[in-house]
C-alpha cells in the first residue's frame, strides 16, 4: 500500500490533496500535516514513505528552508513542491534544492496525477528553461543549513520568527541554556557570527527579506 505524506496550512487545500489522491489510487494511505512541526513529526515517524506533497508557505516554513532541511535528514524520500506561486524562478528554486517535482496548487487534477506518478516512478523534471539557476552563494548557505540537526533548525526557525530565549525554550520545553547550546553550535556550522547573521543567511532561502531579529547573548 503506498503511503504520502501531505504538508499544507489551509485545511480545504489538505483535505482536497487527500481526495485526489485517494481517487488516484484507491489503496494509497496518506498522513498529513498542517505546520513545518508537524511534517518533521510525520517524517521522522514514517520513513519509509513513498512521497511528501510539501506546501512552499506555512507555519514554521520559511522559503525552501524546510525543503532543504528534509533533504538532508531524509534523502530517500522524493518531496514534491506545492505552491500558489509557480512562476519559472519560483519552480527552478525548488528543482534546484532537491525537490523531486513541483505542482501549481492551479494544476488540473489530470496534471497533478502526472507529475505524482512521473515522480513516484522515478523521473525528475527538467527545471523551466526561462528560469536561472540558483547561485553558488545560496547553494552555500543551503549546504550549511543542511548541516543542523532537526533540534538547531526548531530553534533556528523560531529565531528566524522573532522569538526571544525563554519563548523558544518554552515552545520546544527544554531549558533557555539548550537554546543557547544549540544557537551556539548554529552560529558554529553557518559561520555566523550572531543570531541576526543567521537569520539573515537563512534568508538567502526564503521569498521574501527576513524581519529584524532581536539579538540575545
Amino acid at each position: 500500500m503506498p503511503l504520502l505524506l501531505v504538508a499544507d496550512d489551509h485545511p480545504l487545500f489538505r483535505d482536497a490533496l487527500k481526495r485526489l489522491v485517494g481517487g488516484f489510487w484507491p489503496d494509497v494511505a496518506v498522513r498529513d500535516a498542517s505546520d513545518a512541526e508537524g511534517v518533521f513529526a510525520l517524517a521522522e515517524a514514517h520513513p519509509d514513505a513513498d512521497l511528501l506533497l510539501l506546501d512552499l508557505t506555512m507555519p514554521g516554513a520559511r522559503g525552501f528552508s524546510v525543503l532543504v532541511h528534509l533533504r538532508a535528514q531524509h534523502p530517500a524520500l522524493p518531496i514534491v513542491m506545492v505552491s500558489a506561486r509557480d512562476d519559472a524562478d519560483t519552480r527552478r528554486r525548488a528543482l534546484d534544492h532537491g525537490a523531486a517535482g513541483f505542482l501549481s496548487k492551479s494544476a488540473s487534477p489530470e496534471e497533478m496525477q502526472r507529475t505524482l506518478d512521473a515522480v513516484l516512478a522515478g523521473d525528475r523534471p527538467q527545471p523551466p528553461l526561462a528560469s536561472a539557476p540558483v547561485g553558488p552563494d545560496e547553494r552555500a548557505i543551503a549546504a550549511r543549513i543542511a548541516t543542523l540537526t532537526p533540534a538547531q533548525f526548531r530553534v533556528l526557525s523560531r529565531v528566524a520568527a522573532g522569538l526571544l530565549n525563554k519563548q523558544i525554550a518554552w515552545e520546544l520545553g527544554i531549558g533557555e541554556a539548550t537554546v543557547k547550546a544549540h544557537m551556539g553550535a548554529v552560529l558554529d556550522k553557518l559561520g555566523a557570527t550572531n543570531r541576526t547573521q543567521a537569520v539573515l543567511m537563512l534568508g538567502q532561502l526564503g521569498l521574501e527579506p527576513p524581519a529584524p531579529i532581536p539579538d540575545e547573548d
